[in-house]
């Protein structure tokens, strides 16, 4: 069952479905990162029986080896997790080194990420995400999912996405993707950014580097909560790629500020932050959204 419904405000907490998409020589921490913010999110702090997130691993083969050797058993191959894709509310890509050999061979999870894309123009119904990590984002700028939007990706590859980049957009619809020198970028953000500004949680009042701050909608409400500002199907059927929430990091601690910022925007911000203790991880929560700006 998938976590985003119609639900009364009373109703039940919800598990949220999160797929996770490998490729043989992914990277091992960009796996590990997310899946150790997102298994240890609850909706209740201090109450284990209140899971918040699901992890499910789809690769093409039963076992996958990252770039430093470690392999992972895979819970479901990629046809079965194309037959399933509904079911699932985010899809993470993490990125290694053998990225840019899915992109010659066009090989999964290329398929999966396109597919799941399109389930969110066909079906605005359900609030969805797609988050990559470090060289991951490559992957969806491949795709064409970028085009029209802002995107980061590992900082020795800004080069190389700009690329790939402007081949999808003569491709496609000639949409150009702003490659950005950022943590990490959220197209298509779900919460408003509320009157006090000051208190945003997300608001970088100051760069260290002198360049302009980045702002991300607010994430603090609970996932209750977020039943009743969720927008109209129609609202979200006219944003980019129906509404879905795309989210591009640029590495392995990047990708742990993303993962950390879905916990926030999807359960509360009260649960994030109990991970991040828990994990004794300094959580950089500055983070820029495509469209917005202070």
């Amino acid at each position: 069952m998938s976590a985003i419904q119609e639900e009364s405000v009373d109703g039940p907490n919800q598990v949220i479905q999160v797929l996770f998409a490998l490729h043989p020589s992914f990277g091992a921490q960009e796996l590990c990162g997310p899946l150790e913010v997102l298994s240890n999110a609850l909706h209740k702090i201090k109450d284990p029986s209140t899971k918040a997130f699901e992890c499910t691993v789809a690769a093409a083969s039963q076992g996958v080896t990252s770039s430093s050797g470690l392999t992972v058993k895979a819970d479901i191959d990629f046809d079965d997790a194309l037959e399933d894709l509904k079911d699932y509310d985010i899809l993470i890509i993490p990125g290694g080194r053998g990225v840019e050999e899915v992109i010659k061979k066009e090989a999964e999870p290329l398929a999966i990420i396109k597919a799941f894309a399109e389930l969110q123009q066909s079906d605005p119904s359900k609030e969805r995400s797609l988050l990559s990590i470090g060289t991951g984002s490559l992957l969806l700028g491949h795709a064409g999912i970028l085009q029209g939007m802002a995107a980061t990706t590992h900082p020795d590859y800004y080069t190389k996405m700009e690329i790939i980049c402007k081949d999808a957009a003569r491709r496609g619809d000639l949409e150009q993707t702003d490659v950005m020198e950022e943590n990490y970028v959220v197209n298509n953000a779900r919460f408003d950014l509320g009157d006090k500004l000051d208190e945003n949680p997300f608001i970088l009042s100051k760069r260290p580097d002198g360049r302009r701050q980045s702002i991300a909608r607010k994430g603090s409400n609970a996932w209750k909560e977020s039943v009743k500002r969720r927008e109209s199907n129609a609202r979200r059927a006219k944003l980019k790629l129906g509404g879905l929430r795309v989210i591009t990091s640029g590495g392995v601690t990047s990708g742990l500020d993303a993962s950390l910022y879905l916990v926030a925007a999807m359960v509360s911000h009260e649960s994030a932050e109990e991970v991040a203790r828990f994990l004794q991880y300094s959580w950089n929560k500055g983070v820029t959204v495509e469209g917005i700006d202070v």
